[in-house]
């Protein structure tokens, strides 16, 4: 009865510690499927599709210590911080932005236009260029020059 509670302990701990180990939701390759004009470029330009052709297909690799993929989302030293912002925060402010310039633009309604949902959007901080806003565990959303690109977990 002792051997059978020493091994029922042992499996415990090993299932915690693989638990434990687990990698972060965000990590792992991520391909651009899609992308759209930001809500906030300015509606007299159309913005150069040069970029958006070259990483539209492309993968980025998040890594605990390394992200890897087209520039500019390469980065040597990721520094992650996980945090809730609200619609008004998301793309660097640019909709706080937005309804300080133009109360009518909402910076929810304009949230839940590129399919976010509620009040609370879960935002990876990289310590590098970009921040990565999350739609869900599989869809996540950048913005980089006038364009917002989906991203699809593979």
């Amino acid at each position: 009865m002792k051997f059978a509670g020493t091994v029922y302990l042992l499996v415990c701990v090993g299932a915690a510690g693989t638990a434990a180990a687990a990698d972060p939701f965000y990590v792992g390759t991520w391909t651009f499927t899609a992308a759209v004009v930001a809500p906030w470029a300015d509606s007299q330009r159309k913005p150069d599709g040069t970029e958006r052709e070259r990483l539209l297909g492309k993968a980025v690799v998040l890594k605990a210590k390394e992200i890897s993929g087209p520039r500019p989302f390469a980065c040597a030293k990721p520094r992650y911080k996980v945090t809730d912002y609200g619609p008004d925060m998301i793309f660097q402010g640019a909709f706080d932005e937005m309804q300080r310039v133009d109360k009518m633009a909402d910076p929810k309604a304009l949230a839940a236009s590129l399919g976010f949902a509620g009040a609370s959007i879960k935002t990876l901080e990289t310590g590098c260029e970009i921040d990565v806003h999350f739609v869900d565990d599989t869809t996540a959303e950048v913005g980089l020059n006038n364009y917002v690109y989906t991203l699809k977990k593979r």
